[in-house]
Order: structure tokens, then sequence, then C-alpha cells
């Protein structure tokens, strides 16, 4: 288990610099990325080599995966429901001050129509793919590794400050690890990824939908 988790610490921190490198030398994000099918197709197979590894990593332990029912799917609405408004509602004031979504650019200025299918598979792949991946990585895998050591509130931490680092941004990073120490206080909640799949779905999906506001 130590193998896999510095092997798991390494592939974080590899997603981590490049992320941070690129945020430092491209630029400021293209606002309109979402209207171009480049944008869907190699998102899409970044995710897909994520997954790859991510399974590779975790090998024939499967269970380190938490690929598996809620202990109650009841309990897991219950508490899943109104965690994710606290924590719309927490990073949403927090994005009032810090401009985290302004700095992401994920999400264009204006509707257009004209690349309405372009931005349909981008929204495919940033409300579900991106989900399924980041949660079956950090949640999942990184969650189950890391509570063996550190136990379950220093391990909720360690998650959510990884998950905002990988991101590779600088304001958005305090909103980003808040919604990943959420997530993984889910997961311990719940023994599973999927309840936390559910709420990380809901969220990019309720983000990208403002375009329309």
């Amino acid at each position: 288990m130590r193998r896999r988790l510095v092997a798991w610490i390494l592939f974080v921190g590899l997603i981590t610099a490049v992320a941070y490198a690129s945020r430092f030398t491209a630029g400021p994000p293209d606002r309109n990325a979402l209207y171009q099918w480049s944008t869907a197709i190699s998102e899409l197979v970044v995710f897909a080599v994520i997954v790859v590894v991510t399974l590779a990593i975790a090998g024939s332990h499967h269970e380190l995966l938490a690929l598996r029912r809620p202990r109650s799917w009841r309990r897991a609405v219950t508490v899943a429901l109104p965690l994710f408004i606290a924590v719309f509602v927490a990073v949403s004031a927090l994005d009032r001050a810090l401009h985290g979504a302004r700095e992401q650019g994920i999400v264009p200025k204006h509707w257009e129509p004209r690349h309405a299918s372009a931005f349909a598979a981008s929204f495919v792949v940033v409300a579900f793919v991106a989900p399924f991946t980041e949660e079956l990585l950090f949640r999942g895998l990184g969650y189950s590794l890391l509570e063996r050591y550190l136990g379950r509130w220093p391990t909720i931490v360690a998650i959510g400050i990884a998950f905002g680092l990988y991101h590779g941004l600088v304001e958005a990073l305090p909103e980003l690890a808040l919604f990943g120490c959420a997530l993984a206080w889910l997961r311990s909640r719940t023994g599973s990824v999927f309840p936390g799949m559910l709420v990380h779905a809901t969220f990019n999906a309720v983000g990208l939908l403002s375009v329309f506001l």
C-alpha cells in the first residue's frame, strides 16, 4: 500500500505541476473554450489517461476505489443534499471576494447558439466525465490510501487541499479546497464515491448552465 500511496502522490503531483506551469505560461483562459470541439476532445483524452493510471495504481485492490453502494442511499441523500446547498452558498460567497470562477474562466460570457453542439459535448465532459474521474482519483483511491496512515479528518483536509492544487489555480484555490474537503467528508460518511460524484456533477452542471442567465 505504501508503494501505491507514493505512486498516487507522484501522479497527483505531476498533474498539479503541469497545471500550474500552464497557468503561469499560457495567459488568461479562453472564455469561449467550451464552444470548441477541440476542448471536449482534449479534455476527454486527459480524463481517460487519469482513469487508466488511477486503475493501474489501484491494481487488483478494487476496494480502494470505493466504487460501491453507499451504506444507505437514504442516508446518503439526506447528507448530500444539505451539503450541496451549504457548499454552493459558501463557494458563491468566497467567489465574490476571490473571483475564482473568473480565474478558471470555464463558463462563456455569453450564449452562442451556433456553437450549441460543441458546448453540449463540453458540457458532458465537464459535468459528467470530470466528476467521475476526479472522484475516483481523489475521494476513491486517494482517500482510501491516505486514511490508512493519517486517519479520517487529516485525510479529509489533505484530499481537499490536493484537489484544490490539482486545478492549478491561485485565486480559486480556497474555493476548490473547500469543495474538495466537503466531498471527502461525504465519502467518509457514506463509504462510497457515488454520492460525491452526484454532488460534483450537479455542482459543475449548475455552473455551466449559468451561461444562459
